[in-house]
């Protein structure tokens, strides 16, 4: 009878160990979920910035630069087309990517 109870307060402590490890873990999970949400709503507001850049800003960022905790890409791949891009530093995961179309401004008439 002593030996029963011994297994059963074995068996309900380690299903109580692992419980209490999987709540740690997901709580873990959460705040790193959070953390990444918040990362991404940085960058799309600042994407959005960008978004509204014109033709001469977008020129004067081509190439990758540092941006805050992201790494910004331009790329201008077709005369009226702009690429941005913005990659998290610590992961190296791009989080955001948009095409830019700008017109090419009129020429002048002589």
């Amino acid at each position: 009878m002593l030996l029963e109870a011994l297994v059963a307060l074995v068996i309900l402590g380690t299903a109580g160990a692992a419980a209490v490890t999987m709540a740690a873990q997901s709580a873990h999970d959460i705040q790193r979920v959070a953390a990444a949400e918040r990362n991404l709503r940085a960058a799309s507001a600042f994407l959005d910035v960008v978004s509204l850049w014109s033709r001469d800003d977008l020129d004067r960022h081509l190439g990758s630069r540092m941006q805050g905790v992201w790494m910004m890409r331009v790329d201008r791949p077709a005369p009226t087309l702009y690429v941005t891009s913005l990659t998290d530093t610590a992961t190296k995961v791009e989080l955001l990517r948009t095409s830019l179309y700008r017109p090419e401004p009129p020429r002048a008439t002589p």
